[in-house]
């Protein structure tokens, strides 16, 4: 009996220990919950239309984002931009990437895109046929006033009406929008 007590007292002195000494290896940090404000992402020079993010730059006309990469447009669309630093002296280039669909191309032969920037109107361009384009327009300086956002609105001649298989009225495949600096 004394070495079953023996063990017992052993067992009960290391535990004891061990109890005594669990408080000094386990400190807690406080962690202290700061409120953060966290800014509102700027508007960009140049939208990216398969990015969600950029739906705040959207103005009008463009619909959801589709394979992550692009939006269907209506007949008229808008979108707000950020002038590049530089462009109140120098002017910009307005650049689209567009893709005319071939649905769009078999069935109105063709479309033209016109683009107005701060209501000022540019340049139009036709397509006559299906593929991917680059709308590209010189933006005078006097459209572009220091950084402050400016609109840019978009027309086409011609649209697919909405139907049965799609409610939507349909232009062209739009990837970005964006105003550089020249």
């Amino acid at each position: 009996m004394t070495k079953a007590f023996r063990a017992t007292g052993w067992l009960a002195c290391a535990l004891s220990v061990i109890l005594l000494f669990a408080p000094l290896g386990c400190k807690r940090r406080k962690v202290r919950a700061q409120a953060t404000v966290e800014e509102a992402p700027g508007l960009a020079s140049t939208i990216h239309l398969g990015d969600p993010r950029m739906a705040a730059q959207i103005v009008s006309g463009l619909y959801g984002v589709e394979n992550g990469a692009w939006r269907w447009s209506a007949r008229r669309f808008a979108v707000v931009l950020r002038p590049p630093a530089g462009s109140a002296q120098k002017g910009a280039i307005l650049r689209v990437k567009l893709t005319v669909p071939p649905v769009i191309a078999e069935r109105e032969k063709s479309v033209t895109l016109t683009a107005a920037v701060a209501k000022s109107p540019l340049p139009p361009e036709t397509y006559s046929k299906a593929g991917d384009y680059t709308f590209q327009r010189d933006v005078p300086a006097n459209l572009l006033t220091g950084s402050d956002p400016v609109r840019v609105d978009f027309e086409l001649d011609k649209a697919l009406a909405p139907s049965d298989a799609d409610s939507r009225e349909l232009g062209v495949v739009v990837l970005a929008i964006g105003l550089e600096s020249k």
